[in-house]
């Protein structure tokens, strides 16, 4: 019960009034006594007694006092921990909703601006581990095509220089235009960087975000005002950025779990479970109709034999960069393992089909290794099962028919030794 009062009361501790008597009572009894035994037998007045016990409960009032505030101001930096480590579990739980990394990020600067008492503006922005390049990735407040116009690097910014290369500390600067002033920005960068918001930049609080060993970007906090920000703050930053770190470390986990599980590793195409899935939402549109594609590979047990398996992986990308050159915004492409591939794309048909005589000739041009493929086509409306079967039956039919050419011309050609 006491425990949930001083949540109640936002406090973390407090002194039950029975060991506030205890500590009045306590040294104002023994200073009675001192007094008594060490006063002189005549002409003695209680006035001493009493002066130095007003100071001890005037000293003790102020120590109390001073010691309660102490614990306020340590309360309400608990309570704002417990909002940044809540914002970035938020993020954290919820990161499977966001579409991508940028609208990830999006949110979890916004969460910083709000935390963060002083912040009115903020940005994240990445760096280019091969070349030192700075990219702005998210901004509230802020004009982000003027900022992406900026090109600079890790080592001119401030954070840079004021850890000495390092980047391993949250900085702090109270007065932009001189700190800007001292670097090798160009004036008109400069002035960017001053002017990409409603209001003048004065303050900035900048903190680099790290994630397994390496600096991912850093986060920037942003004021209006000089002197915006504080130690207080800056530990604060810390913290957030550290959790932060954590948080896109999970969400660049989860996406690639994701990617794992819906698509092919070597071709980035959907896996079967994940094309099966997006069948559901497939629109139809009868005025072009919806067309079910099997392409299977002719040679690939061949380059195997002969090139190896490593070869063998380059054809079967290669076979799915063609089919993506003609059906990437056509419709839904997977590979369904080996060899085969399955595509759903709207007619008309006749358009298919010149794609696929085109996807053949990209094959077989500039490149030493001849590719070919075998193809069945089925209408698709509502039954996937029936449209596979009528594809495969097909895509074989073709298959049979060109061994039986091939087999053709070697006779012919015996025959005519």
């Amino acid at each position: 019960m006491k425990l949930r009062d001083n949540f109640k009361r936002k406090t973390i501790d407090r002194l039950d009034y029975r060991y506030h008597l205890l500590l009045l009572i306590v040294p104002i009894c023994l200073f009675v006594l001192l007094f008594i035994f060490n006063a002189p037998t005549e002409g003695w007045t209680i006035l001493p007694l009493l002066f130095v016990c007003i100071i001890y409960i005037f000293a003790y009032s102020l120590i109390y006092y001073l010691h309660q505030g102490r614990l306020t101001r340590l309360w309400e930096h608990l309570e704002q921990v417990v909002t940044i480590n809540d914002a970035i579990y938020e993020l954290a739980h919820l990161s499977s909703h966001y579409k991508n990394e940028h609208a990830f990020l999006d949110a979890l600067l916004n969460k910083a601006v709000y935390v963060i008492n002083g912040a009115e503006m903020g940005s994240i922005i990445k760096v280019n581990e091969a070349n030192n390049k700075l990219h702005f990735e998210s901004v509230v407040g802020l004009d982000l095509a003027k900022l992406r116009q900026l090109d600079f690097t890790l080592e001119q910014t401030f954070e840079y220089r004021l850890t000495k290369g390092r980047c391993d500390q949250v900085v702090v600067i109270n007065d932009m235009k001189n700190i800007n002033a001292a670097s090798t920005l160009t004036e008109d960068d400069q002035r960017v960087l001053l002017t990409v918001s409603k209001q003048p930049i004065r303050s900035t609080l900048s903190s680099p975000i790290r994630i397994d060993g390496k600096l991912y970007g850093m986060l920037n906090l942003d004021s209006s005002s000089l002197g915006a920000f504080s130690d207080y703050d800056r530990n604060l930053v810390s913290i957030l950025t550290h959790e932060a770190s954590n948080a896109i470390a999970l969400y660049q986990k989860s996406q690639q779990i994701t990617k794992l599980a819906n698509f092919d590793p070597l071709t980035g195409l959907y896996n079967r479970k994940n094309f099966e899935d997006e069948l559901h939402h497939w629109q139809h549109k009868p005025h072009l109709g919806s067309f079910l594609i099997i392409i299977d590979m002719d040679n690939l047990k061949a380059i195997n034999d002969a090139y190896g398996h490593q070869t063998g992986d380059i054809a079967i990308k290669r076979t799915a960069t063609a089919i993506l050159t003609y059906w990437q915004n056509k419709g839904i492409i997977s590979r369904f393992g080996g060899d085969e591939f399955v595509a759903l794309c709207h007619g008309p048909l006749t358009q298919i089909e010149q794609d696929l005589d085109n996807m053949r000739k990209t094959l077989n041009q500039g490149s030493e290794l001849s590719l070919a493929f075998s193809f069945g086509i089925a209408p698709f409306e509502t039954d996937w099962y029936q449209s596979f079967k009528t594809a495969d039956h097909a895509m074989y039919e073709q298959k049979r028919a060109k061994k039986k050419a091939i087999k053709a011309l070697e006779t012919f050609a015996v025959k005519a030794q």
